[in-house]
């Protein structure tokens, strides 16, 4: 996701269209083992083009490997055959009095799930309370060749190799109230971070991959509030956007000077955590707190597009956490009580709704044609894609899973509130497979 060229970011920044994944599944295709590398994939929408992925699972069941990882709630990131997460773990003194917060990047090996890395990037004193759905690692790493960018939102912004040294730290100062929330997205040499605070600053920032000094930096329009998303590189015609979800309205900027292209407002609208996605020319937004919509926006406007490009606006079901996921001509979202929507993408209309159970905060996957949800309760409902809902399977894991999942190499990467898992049906060969401690490497069945 790193590039220097002057025609627009690399292939694999550059967002790809979800009926082009479609195809290639449809059509068996595989360009072997995916990288996901980034939150929600090599698209940032939720797409892969894995095959051979599994449709059952447990924790005796097609479980490869299950690795102890606690303190946060980072999405796993694959690339490389590594896994990365970032942590938050309490520094105490002798007596068990909490002195400090260490925030960590860690990585495994995507064969093993044996540790490669375990570095403190930040420790910030006196650590405050957040959010108890967050953690002060929530933000998703960026893995860009032998690069790995970390995010702890106000708490500090790093650069590390895959080998674990920390190239450069910065923190861009802003009241985040609950935690931190978006990650970062990587646009050839610039790292872009919403910075959405109620405080005295609210603004989106673009750093130098290889510095971190500030490249860019676009105040947000007032009024502002705190909002957790990330942003999607989107493009539309012959230019590169960067659409920025905050509070009350929504911007696409020029990544590369951040310059505003177009705003579309949305009324009281806040605390916004789902990213958005993009296509049939359309891009698919959440608004936040207090009353929830999903609106679809036409992304070829200038200037203020509320009046003009806003082609439909739903608020049944609407998500206040998961981010939709858009296959084909068809948009799958979720509300954040287990309620599971299916629209026609272009025009808004509601095809079904199916009540699944269970909370939602993870967001849907789209991989080897089945579409995969997963509930805080560790409970993962598999449907295929289509005007009636057809579930195929109902996978549990235990403990909490808050964060997304990944798809690399076959298999699933799922983070718990205390453990990461492996879980595929293509078990490695077992002449690689040295088992960490504290892993556990089942038989496949």
């Amino acid at each position: 996701m790193q590039g220097a060229g002057a025609a627009g970011p690399p292939a694999r920044t550059r967002p790809s269209l979800p009926v082009t994944i479609l195809l290639i599944v449809l059509l068996g295709g595989s360009a072997g083992a995916e990288d996901w590398p980034q939150f929600r994939g090599p698209t940032g929408q939720g797409y892969s083009a894995e095959s051979g992925l599994p449709l059952e699972w447990s924790e005796s069941r097609n479980l490869v490997w299950k690795v102890p990882v606690a303190g946060g709630w980072s999405s796993p990131v694959v690339a490389e055959g590594r896994v990365w997460v970032t942590t938050t773990v309490d520094a105490r003194e002798g007596g068990g009095r909490r002195l400090a917060v260490s925030l960590r990047a860690v990585s495994l090996d995507a064969a093993t799930g044996r540790e490669l890395v375990n570095v403190e990037v930040f420790r910030v004193e006196n650590a405050g309370p957040i959010n108890e759905k967050n953690s002060r690692a929530s933000p998703t790493p960026i893995v860009d060749g032998d690069r790995v960018y970390v995010h702890f939102g106000a708490d500090g912004t790093a650069a590390l190799t895959t080998d674990g040294k920390i190239l450069w730290t910065t923190r861009l100062p802003y009241e985040s109230q609950h935690g931190n929330g978006g990650s970062p997205v990587l646009y050839r040499d610039l790292l872009i971070v919403n910075c959405d605070g109620w405080g005295d600053e609210a603004y989106v920032v673009a750093l130098d991959t290889k510095t971190g000094k500030t490249r860019w930096k676009t105040p947000r329009r007032r009024p502002w509030s705190h909002a957790y998303s990330t942003p999607l590189l989107i493009r539309e015609g012959e230019d590169d956007q960067v659409v920025s979800i905050g509070a009350y309205r929504a911007t696409a900027y020029e990544p590369l000077t951040g310059r505003e292209i177009w705003r579309v407002s949305y009324g009281e609208g806040f605390s916004n955590v789902p990213r958005p996605v993009f296509g049939q020319g359309l891009v698919y937004l959440a608004t936040g707190f207090q009353v929830p919509s999903l609106i679809a926006v036409r992304a070829d406007g200038r200037g203020d597009v509320t009046r003009t490009h806003v082609a439909w606006t739903l608020t049944r079901g609407a998500p206040y956490t998961p981010s939709p996921v858009l296959v084909g001509d068809e948009l799958y979202y979720l509300s954040d009580t287990g309620v599971l929507s299916c629209v026609d993408a272009k025009s808004g209309q509601m095809l079904w709704q199916q009540r699944l159970g269970g909370n939602y905060s993870a967001s849907p996957v789209f991989a080897d044609g089945r579409i995969y949800a997963l509930s805080e309760e560790g409970m993962t409902t598999v449907f295929l894609p289509g005007k009636q809902f057809r579930s195929l399977a109902v996978n549990r894991l235990d403990g909490t899973t808050l964060a997304s999942m990944a798809v690399s190499s076959g298999a699933f990467f799922i983070r718990s509130h205390t453990h990461v898992y492996r879980i595929g049906a293509r078990v490695p060969d077992p002449e690689s497979r040295v088992p960490s401690p504290g892993s556990r490497v089942p038989d496949p069945e």
